[in-house]
């Protein structure tokens, strides 16, 4: 669905997977930003909350971070994050169950296609 959107994704839907960490490259941080939050909107935990960039010790560039976790800093459960540059890629991961991801990721791109 990602890559049907124009978006780069790795690993494509068809590689063999090693890790549970989807990257997808924007290209731009305004999509990156309203994936984010979209994933935050659909994630069973902090559904309410609005993610923004923002600086964070150790880092170069602001980032940004959603978490649906039931566990603090538990990114299994599913999380989103990237810094704001260039190629603006988000690290996405996790979903406790096949239904859970789905959603979450299906308000994600929902949130993008508000956006445009």
């Amino acid at each position: 669905m990602i890559e049907k959107l124009g978006y780069k994704a790795s690993p494509k839907f068809n590689e063999k997977r090693a890790d549970i960490v989807q990257t997808i490259e924007f290209g731009n941080p305004e999509d990156l930003i309203e994936f984010c939050k979209g994933i935050q909107m659909g994630s069973a935990v902090d559904s309410n909350s609005v993610p923004e960039p923002s600086d964070m010790p150790g880092y170069q560039d602001k980032i940004i971070m959603a978490s649906g976790s039931f566990t603090q800093g538990s990114s299994i459960e599913i999380s989103c994050d990237g810094p704001i540059r260039p190629p603006y890629v988000a690290f996405l991961q996790g979903g406790l169950t096949y239904e859970y991801g789905k959603l979450a990721v299906l308000k994600a791109v929902e949130n993008l296609k508000l956006k445009s």
